[in-house]
Formats: structure tokens, C-alpha cells, sequence
């Protein structure tokens, strides 16, 4: 079961978190809250993974896949803050106990720990520079990413490519990153680093896509968090650039942005959406994405390090959360 695989990983590197955000101040407490509270994990996975198949030890993936996760939980704090979230994994976020001054502390905190973690690793140096350089460049990429989300909220006019585009930089560039860092620490050739990119980035906008989608048709208790949050927000997800293009763009509009829009409106959008199709619309696009993603590793030989990303991709659109 992938689940469980991702769990070990997750019990390999949770050590290495805490002890790099250790600490009884509440800068500390408030950088540790998100990540003492679990999330996916995917992303280390990835990582440890990606390394195996690079033919590398994952022993010396792990400080890699701790950086990783420790990068996107600083994304995760200053998201919240920007969207005005009140929870996040099932708990309060972070400036909603800490306020917002010390949750942007903990987040930059957290940006500055990601690199000292990875660069604790016992790797090459041209390897561990190499990786650094792709952490920086996929910080670079979902700061572009989350700007162009938050432009969007004022827009109207927003396209499916810009879309995939916003979510190239913001979700996918993380997941590329995950896998050319795990490939790069292990040693593989530029090749496979460049598989493994790809395999990684349309895994990235396949989870986006259909995380989205849990985002409006799952359930609170599940989730975590809210349900319709994105349309209250004024997200301009898959989901409501279709609605925008459909008979449902008045009844869209009306609750777009709307803070307080009311649980049963929005379930009533969420049924109409059905009914014209646009939730299977969607469900196909992240699926295209996962294909494209399964393609990339077709040139590789069997493994089980292969099949484990094989079976990422797949529980990627499978996932309840």
C-alpha cells in the first residue's frame, strides 16, 4: 500500500524536522506547527525514490526529502496568510494562533532551515550544489506561481493555459524539484534527471487539478479545511474557469469572491456543475497530466523504486484528502 510506504518516509525524516526546528521560543513552536501535524508527504517520497532509481543510498536522500517538505510548509504559512485561512490539516493555522507578524517569521524561518537542511547531506558537493541550485529555482518559480494566483482572483478572463501555467509554478515546480533533487543526490545522469523532471512536474498539476476538485466536492471533516474556500477567495481554479465558460457563469459570479457564501448555494453550484459535466471534464484533465506523468518513466527499467512512482502518480488522483 503507497500510504504506508509514505508513511515510513515520513517517520525517516520527521526526526530530521524537528531537530532542525527545535526550540521552546514561539518563533520555533509557530515554524514547527504545520509540520508536526503529518501532511502527505508526497513530496519526500518523491525524493527518496527518485534517489533509489538514480542507483543512490537514501540514507543520503533524506536530508534532501526533510528540506523539501520543511520548504513547502513555509509556502503552506504565508498561503494562509495571504488567503486569510483559519485552518489548515485539521488545526488553527499558524498566524490564527501566533498572529500574522510571527506567522511571516516562522515561514521565513522555515524558507532558511529548507537550505541547511539540504546542505547537512553527505553528498558530493557538485551534486549537493546542483540540488541546491534546483531548490532555489523552485522557490523562484512558486513565488511567480502563487503572485499569478492572486492576479487571477481579480480577473475574470483567466484561460485554462494560464491556469496549468500558475500551477506549473506554484504546485508542480516543488514536485519537479523533489524528484531531479532525489535523482541528483543519487547520482544519476542528466537524463535521468530530466525524466524524472518531467514525471515530477505533470504528477505536480495532476495533484493541483484534482486537489482543487477535492476542494469544492469533498467534506470539511475530511479535508481539513473548508469546502468552497477557493470560490469564497475568488480562486480562478479548473473548476470555475470551466463555470465561467458554461450556462453556470451567472450563478458563479454570485458567489465568486464571496466570503460568506452560503454551504447550501455552493452545494447547489457543485450539483449544477455536475450536471453539466465540468467535475468529469476536470477529473480528465488530471488524469491527462498522470498519464503524461506515467509516460516519462516508461523508458526506465522495472523496479521497485519504479513501480512505488508508479503507484504515486496513481494515488495522486485517487487520494479522499
Amino acid at each position: 500500500m503507497i500510504e504506508e510506504k509514505i508513511r515510513q518516509v515520513a517517520s525517516l525524516i520527521d526526526p530530521l524536522i524537528r531537530s532542525a526546528l527545535h526550540g521552546n521560543d514561539n518563533l520555533h513552536k509557530a515554524a514547527l506547527h504545520l509540520p508536526s501535524q503529518g501532511g502527505k508527504r508526497m513530496r519526500a517520497f518523491l525524493v527518496v525514490r527518485s534517489c533509489e532509481l538514480a542507483g543512490g543510498d537514501i540514507k543520503s536522500a533524506l536530508p534532501a526529502a526533510a528540506a523539501i517538505e520543511v520548504l513547502h510548509n513555509f509556502t503552506l504559512i504565508h498561503d494562509d496568510i495571504m488567503d486569510g485561512d483559519l485552518l489548515r490539516r485539521g488545526v488553527p493555522t499558524v498566524h490564527t494562533l501566533w498572529g500574522v507578524p510571527m506567522g511571516i517569521l516562522a515561514g521565513d524561518l522555515l524558507f532558511a532551515k529548507a537550505f541547511n537542511i539540504l546542505l547537512s547531506a553527505n553528498v558530493d558537493s557538485e551534486r549537493l550544489m546542483r540540488a541546491a541550485q534546483i531548490l532555489s529555482e523552485s522557490a523562484v518559480s512558486l513565488s511567480e506561481g502563487q503572485s499569478m494566483d492572486m492576479e487571477f482572483e481579480s480577473k475574470l478572463d483567466v484561460s485554462e493555459e494560464d491556469y496549468i501555467l500558475m500551477v506549473s509554478k506554484k504546485t508542480a515546480s516543488l514536485f519537479e524539484a523533489s524528484a531531479e533533487i532525489g535523482a541528483t543526490v543519487g547520482g544519476g545522469d542528466p537524463g535521468l534527471v530530466s525524466l524524472l523532471g518531467d514525471y515530477g512536474r505533470n504528477l505536480g498539476i495532476g495533484f493541483q487539478i484534482f486537489d482543487d476538485y477535492l476542494g469544492l466536492t469533498s467534506k470539511e471533516e475530511v479535508l481539513g479545511k473548508p469546502i468552497g474556500n477557493d470560490i469564497r477567495e475568488g480562486k480562478k481554479t479548473l473548476i470555475v474557469i470551466r463555470c465561467l465558460n458554461s450556462p453556470l457563469r451567472g450563478r458563479t459570479l454570485s458567489l465568486l469572491g464571496k466570503k460568506y457564501a452560503p454551504d447550501e448555494e455552493l452545494a447547489a453550484l457543485v450539483d449544477a456543475m455536475r450536471q453539466e459535466g465540468i467535475d468529469d471534464y476536470v477529473l480528465n484533465k488530471a488524469n491527462l497530466h498522470i498519464d503524461l506523468a506515467l509516460k516519462a518513466l516508461s523508458p526506465l527499467p522495472d523496479s521497485p523504486a519504479k513501480q512505488d512512482l508508479v503507484e504515486l502518480a496513481k494515488y495522486a488522483i485517487s487520494r479522499t484528502k
